[in-house]
């Protein structure tokens, strides 16, 4: 098959942990051909939905580990597989790439399905299943998340759509500055807010349970560093071996029939004790950790996942 990643450049990763890498690497070993495009070079013309893309060669423990040919002004109608992986900001550069290539639907598999990327964010698609999340606000109003502290003592404040950790606060019961952080983000864009009553059993890991098609396939535990409330690997957090427990089970058991029907074949799902806190659908990571710590090949279960469809 011919495949093609919507991602950030290539040669920029780590390729011992990245998530595309290793999807790349699995499809190269598969006998399908590559080529990788940024985000840029994507282009809707007269009916068409084209990229200026590379083909790769991917070469792990190399140097280079990936080689790029000349770029090739690809119909992406004619290729078998788009994945789109390129990070979040989930902002309106990436909405219109998810517009464009929903255009494809019906002649090339994107993955994950794109309509349901821009409709099922990762902070957004929880709220379908509060009872399987910790108390969860989302409002821009500062009276109201106030009020949402004070009934929680203890709360976590993020942007919405943020990504890898960036921008998450810890307001503990004695912490003065939701006033502060409130007019810090309002000057940076017109998003609401979102949040979270502060989960105590955070400081023994935030887990990554990987769903292949609506079924779990592992987790691993991001254990957050020595005074460091967030886990996640960007900012320090420690992944470990972990279990799949009956909690996680039943948390999947629920979001995975939701995810199965909206074409979301790769997902990481945060838990943190018995509470589900995001659902990530952009770009999910742990794929590597996950194959490390499990001896599984969780990249050829996702291929053969996307294959069954085709």
């Amino acid at each position: 098959m011919t495949i093609a990643f919507q991602m950030d450049p290539i040669e920029t990763v780590d390729p011992n942990a990245d998530s595309t890498y290793r999807l790349a690497e699995e499809a190269q070993a598969r006998g399908h051909r590559i080529y990788v495009y940024g985000p840029e070079q994507l282009t809707f013309d007269r009916g068409v939905v084209r990229a200026m893309a590379r083909p790769a060669e991917i070469r792990r423990g190399q140097t280079p580990f990936v080689t790029l040919g000349d770029p090739v002004d690809l119909d992406l109608g004619e290729v078998d597989v788009v994945w789109l992986r390129q990070d979040p900001p989930f902002d309106m550069g990436y909405i219109t790439t998810t517009h464009m290539l929903d255009l494809l639907e019906g002649r090339t598999l994107v993955v994950n399905r794109p309509f349901w990327v821009r409709n099922y964010p990762e902070k957004l698609l929880v709220l379908k299943f509060p009872d399987l999340t910790p108390p969860t606000m989302i409002a821009r109003d500062l009276a109201r998340l106030k009020a949402f502290k004070a009934e929680h003592g203890d709360i976590i404040l993020k942007p919405l759509y943020g990504n890898g950790g960036a921008g998450v606060f810890r307001l503990d019961p004695n912490d003065r500055n939701l006033s502060s952080l409130h007019e810090l983000f309002c000057g940076i864009n017109r998003e609401p807010l979102i949040a979270q009553a502060f989960l105590p059993a955070v400081a023994k890991g935030d887990k990554r349970v990987i769903l292949v098609d609506g079924e779990p396939v592992g987790a691993i535990n991001r254990v957050p560093s020595e005074g460091e409330t967030r886990s996640n690997m960007h900012v320090g957090g420690r992944p470990e071996k972990v279990a799949l427990t009956d909690r996680d089970r039943e948390i999947c058991a629920r979001i995975g029939p939701t995810l199965r029907e909206a074409g979301q074949i790769f997902v990481g799902i945060d838990v943190i004790g018995d509470w589900l806190t995001e659902i990530n659908v952009t770009s999910p990571t742990g794929i590597q950790e996950l194959e490390r710590f499990d001896g599984i090949n969780v990249a050829g279960r996702i291929w053969e996942a996307i294959e069954a469809k085709l």
